[in-house]
């Protein structure tokens, strides 16, 4: 079996869907569903975490133009988009790429918790969010009209 990351699979791009000045995207070769796709920046780099903000934004870039070329292709009913950080993290080629997968209606008998089928036991939880109590005082992260005392949106009040 060959080693992924000896030389590393993702420095050469190869079968690329589309590219910009620091990614690049190709379809996965072992496709959880069609149309599996991952998107790399162009610099060998381990962790997402340590990618430059304009690598994140050129990634996030194709993530969305992959999105609207695969909706087109195969027309999938849903996504997930996740990055495996780390060997505890499932990350076995040491090259960050992101994985944009279209998911289809019948393809999980019960695809409720989406990602958080990564610990099964944890994919089902009580829904309705965190209480107020939880999060009333949590100082708002970030550059955006909401970090300066601006109207503070809730997850999933978009």
């Amino acid at each position: 079996m060959r080693d992924p990351n000896n030389p590393c699979l993702f420095c050469t791009p190869r079968s690329v869907t589309r590219r910009n000045a620091l990614a690049y995207c190709a379809r996965d070769s072992f496709p959880v569903s069609p149309g599996h796709s991952l998107i790399m920046p162009f610099r060998h780099c381990a962790s997402f975490f340590e990618l430059s903000p304009e690598e994140v934004a050129a990634c996030m870039a194709l993530v969305g133009h992959e999105r609207q070329a695969l909706d087109d292709e195969f027309m999938p009913d849903g996504y997930n988009v996740g990055v495996n950080v780390g060997g505890a993290g499932g990350q076995s080629v040491l090259h960050v790429h992101i994985h944009l997968i279209p998911r289809y209606v019948g393809d999980h008998p019960k695809p409720q918790g989406g990602i958080r089928q990564i610990l099964p036991w944890k994919a089902e939880y009580p829904r309705g969010g965190a209480p107020p109590e939880e999060t009333e005082g949590v100082p708002l992260v970030g550059s955006g009209p909401d970090s300066h005392g601006g109207q503070s949106h809730g997850v999933g009040s978009h």
